[in-house]
């Protein structure tokens, strides 16, 4: 389908822009929805920050076209879901040994 514009009248042009804005955020948010599912709530992740290096936390919620992502310090990001990448697994992402175990031999 092609669409003659220079025969559109300005209504016609601003209505066909804003459906066409409309569309771009529509595609974008599925995009991001679709990026969002390669993680699950509680994954560890791992992001570049300029000037700061490499970020790790605790996906911790999904918002509309990002996800908050709580570091080990206690600091809220939300980040764009395609820069985050998969984090191993820390120290202090682990549970502590417990020290009551006794070891029968």
């Amino acid at each position: 389908m092609t669409i003659d514009i220079d025969r559109l009248s300005e209504p016609d042009l601003i209505d066909l822009n804003h459906r066409i804005v409309e569309r771009l955020r529509l595609l974008q948010q599925m995009r991001a929805h679709k990026q969002m599912l390669e993680f699950r709530i509680g994954d560890r992740v791992a992001f570049q920050v300029d000037g700061r290096g490499k970020v790790e936390g605790m996906l911790t919620r999904y918002n509309r076209k990002s996800v908050t992502v709580i570091t080990d310090d206690g600091h809220h990001w939300n980040v764009a879901p395609a820069l985050l990448s998969r984090a191993a697994a820390s120290a202090a992402a682990k549970p502590p040994a417990s020290s009551n175990v006794i070891s029968l031999k």
